[in-house]
């Protein structure tokens, strides 16, 4: 199979929707308006984690583009939970994608304890041959939650998905640490955000910080 064939246009869908997501997060800084955008990253996912996965869930390679709907992912970080349903409304009022399904991992978290909002697109790209629409995956979720995240993924590629239970414990016990700082910082939502106007408002006329 001819990889770098098949994975192009998803290399395509992941930088259309980089750029997309990051002139959202720009129009709101021309209006000088807080952005629930922090920052937009994106990837395709590599060869090997789409073997393993479809080997796994025994998935014929001809319905790979079918079954699989993670090979292309963006991920949007926000600073407070509420940015992140923000995002989802802003995403859904769009014409430029179909969402065909939502999973809200922070209102029902997993049972590792994993907290993040995914949506499910199917996204019209265009290709030498024609329109084509294809699956991805966005993931908005806070900084706080992309940082342990972060952490979980990599525990889980040390352990081959077989994380200790004492390690799973703390894993555990840091989500919910990590969800209650969210929580914390919603409260005084408004004091960080009339902290960060000022500072930008200094920083444009030239100001110390």
């Amino acid at each position: 199979m001819n990889w770098e064939a098949f994975l192009a246009p998803y290399v395509q869908v992941v930088e259309e929707l980089k750029v997309k997501l990051k002139g959202m997060r720009a129009q709101f800084e021309f209006e000088s308006r807080h952005s629930p955008i922090e920052f937009v990253t994106g990837r395709v996912k590599p060869v090997p984690s789409i073997l393993e996965k479809i080997y796994r869930r025994n998935i014929p390679l001809e319905k790979m583009e079918t079954d699989l709907q993670d090979i292309a992912g963006v991920r949007v970080v926000c600073q407070f939970v509420d940015d992140i349903y923000t995002i989802i409304d802003m995403l859904k009022a769009r014409n430029d994608f179909e969402i065909v399904e939502e999973k809200d991992y922070i209102a029902e978290k997993k049972e590792s304890g994993y907290r993040s909002y995914h949506i499910i697109i199917k996204y019209p790209v265009e290709t030498v041959r024609g329109e084509k629409l294809l699956l991805a995956e966005i993931q908005v979720r806070t900084l706080a939650m992309n940082f342990w995240a972060t952490n979980e993924h990599s525990l889980n590629y040390k352990y081959e998905g077989q994380i200790p239970t004492a390690v799973k414990a703390r894993l555990k016990s840091a989500a919910e640490a990590a969800f209650q700082l969210d929580e914390e910082m919603s409260k005084i939502k408004d004091e960080v955000l009339e902290a960060q106007r000022i500072f930008h408002k200094n920083k444009n006329k030239g100001g110390k910080n």
